[in-house]
This record gives structure tokens, sequence and C-alpha cells, in this order.
């Protein structure tokens, strides 16, 4: 750094805002517009009134996904300017998938750099924005919980500055209370970012009480995350609800008549049960296995969410929990209502994509409940 800036250990120590310019004037170049029409490479500006923010994690599936609802797809997958070209062409933005250590940032020089990086690679790649995606143990008043806080201003002064209408969004767990040891200053971030991408799902991921099966977001435990937020003067227009398009299979150590499937203790940062006793399983699967299960799909009140059991070729019992149309209109009804930013999922190759009439209606439906 010292030999290609002259005087960058001052300007690290000094002004971190004259060695990001820096940084980003020796990158600043994009590269040759992959698009056929050059327009489709501008950042694409305005703020749509209904968000609906798809994350993509590759391959070729956004070819079916509803466009027509479509404001931002976060590529979490390997860069594919195909999909750039088409998203602008329907007038959504594409943003990066922004990670780092957190421990890496205490250093403001380290922040800095790293930002810079992002900047020129969204630039390079025609992007509109990134979302940071930190979800990392971070104690309350720790050097990493301040640096964490500065990262998103920094990195959404930068991106503001150098790509005029992008956007800055930080992913949160589904409730502000120190999910999985993550004790962000999330007011701080929400203030410093376009808006949160907050993830209503993996909500057992640490489970205090009776280690059983259960929803993977639960329609009140979900809602209440919501009010906790709110409740921390975090505008509603700051959140954006995000809903599972996935689900958990769980194999029971024991299956009651009354539907309990009990689970072995499997400890998640410092909780006795977890999630981690089940395996992520796509909709798109659930929608192939839940017709030929012992219970056919069933529907928890309490929860508000669907499930179904079945027994595995060793003669185990299985318990699914998962989101349907149902579940998740009664929530984006909810959003609508609370006057949330808008909607996302993870993630949209969930679904099946195949033509076959019933997929193709099962994926309609998923998409339609988005909106209700």
């Amino acid at each position: 750094m010292k030999r290609l800036l002259g005087g960058g250990a001052c300007l690290s120590r000094c002004c971190p805002l004259l060695l990001l310019l820096a940084l980003l004037r020796l990158g600043s170049s994009s590269g040759a517009c992959p698009c056929g029409d050059p327009a489709l490479c501008r950042p694409i500006a305005g703020t749509p009134e209904f968000e609906v923010f798809v994350f993509d994690v590759g391959r070729k599936t956004w070819k079916f996904y509803d466009w027509s609802q479509i404001t931002t797809v976060a590529a979490f997958g390997k860069y594919d300017p195909e999909l750039l070209c088409y998203a602008h062409s329907k007038g959504a933005r594409v943003v990066l998938k922004g990670d780092v250590p957190v421990k890496e940032i205490i250093d403001s020089a380290n922040r800095t750099a790293w930002i810079a990086r992002q900047v020129d690679l969204a630039k390079k790649q025609y992007m509109d924005g990134i979302n940071i995606d930190i979800e990392q143990e971070v104690i309350v008043m720790s050097p990493e919980y301040y640096a964490l806080t500065a990262l998103v201003k920094e990195t959404t002064d930068a991106f503001h500055r150098e790509i005029p209408g992008s956007q800055v969004t930080f992913d949160v767990a589904w409730s502000p209370a120190c999910i999985d040891k993550r004790c962000y200053n999330y007011s701080g971030i929400a203030d410093a970012c376009d808006f949160l991408f907050v993830m209503s799902y993996d909500e057992q991921s640490q489970v205090w009480t009776e280690c059983i099966a259960r929803a993977n977001a639960p329609y009140n435990q979900t809602l209440d995350g919501y009010d906790d937020y709110i409740s921390m003067s975090i505008e509603p227009k700051k959140l954006v609800m995000g809903v599972p398009w996935y689900g958990y299979d769980y194999r029971c150590l024991d299956l009651s008549k009354d539907h309990v499937c009990s689970l072995p203790n499997i400890s998640f940062r410092g909780a006795p049960c977890s999630d981690a006793a089940g395996r992520q399983v796509t909709y798109g699967t659930i929608m192939k296995q839940v017709n030929s299960s012992i219970s056919g799909s069933l529907w928890d009140e309490e929860q508000k969410a669907p499930y179904y059991e079945y027994k595995d070729s060793l003669g185990h019992f299985h318990q699914v929990w998962y989101d349907n149309p149902q579940s998740i209109s009664l929530k984006a009804t909810y959003a609508k209502k609370r006057g949330l930013r808008g909607i996302g999922m993870w993630n949209g190759n969930c679904l099946d994509y195949s033509r076959s009439s019933v997929a193709e209606q099962q994926t309609e439906a998923m998409w339609r409940a988005l909106r209700p």
C-alpha cells in the first residue's frame, strides 16, 4: 500500500475517506458491457412501491422466475452476465453478496480496502449494489460491534457516491434478541443502509425448551420479531420480510400419536437443542414427497404451518416442516398491513421449475403468495 499510495500509511490512520477515494480511483474502470443493449448496463434507479427481494444461488432457474414481481436479485452464485442483462431489462436490480470476517474490519484501513474492492467489482460487473450477509457472532459493545456498524455506513456511503441509485442492504436474524449470538447494533445498522432483510426462517436454530420438531418460521414468533425491531425505532419501511422456500426434515427419536416428534439434543451457539438435528429440503423436493407420505399434508394451527410424516427405508419415522402458499400468504398479508418495505425469500432456486403442469401450478402459487 505504501508503494502504491506514497503516504498510504498516514492516509489509513488519518483519513479513511481519502484512502477509499484513492483506492476507488485506482480501480474505477468498468469492464465491457455484456448486454446487447448498452443501456442495460446502466444502474437501476428509483424506489419500488413494494420490494420483492430474491436470493439466487446460481444455475439458470432465474429464467423461470416471476419477473413481473421482482425488484432486486441478490446474486449469491457465480456471476452471470445473462442474468444481469435480463434483470435490468425487467427493471430489477442485481446486487453483490458481501461477506468478510468481522475481526478483519476492526482496522479501519482493512475496512476501507474491503469496501473499495466491492465497489470496484460492482462497477466491473455493472451491479446495482451489495447485500451484506454477515452472520457471525458479535458481542455487544465489543470492537466488532462498532466495526460492523461502521462497515455498513461506510459501504453505503461509498456505493451511493460511486454508483448513483445503488442499493446497500444488510441481512439480520428473525429477531434482534441476540439470535445465534449475533448481538449487532441493529438500529444503527438500519439507519446506515437502505434497508434490512429480515431472515424470518431458521427460527429453531436455538431451542431452549423441549427438543421437538417445530415449524421453520412459526407465524406468531415471526411477527414478534418484527414488533421487536420496530420497538427499537426502526421504521417498518426499513424492513423487508424474508420467508423460506425450504423446510426441515427431522428424523424422530419418537413420534407420538399426537404428532410430537422428539429430537436428539444437538447444540448450537450455547443452546442445548437446534434445527441442526434436521436437514434442509427445498419446496420442490417436498412437493414430490408429501403426497406419498404416511400422513399427507397436515396443518398446525398454533404455528400456522404445514408438515407431514413419512417412514424411511430403514423404518425410521420423519417429520417435515415447511412453508407453503397458505403459510406464506398469511405473513405477506401482515407485511403489507404493517407497512413493511417488502418481502423476499431464501431462495428463488428452491422451487420445481420443470415444465410439468403440476410443478407449474405449485410454482405459480408460491410466487403469487408473495403478493396476496
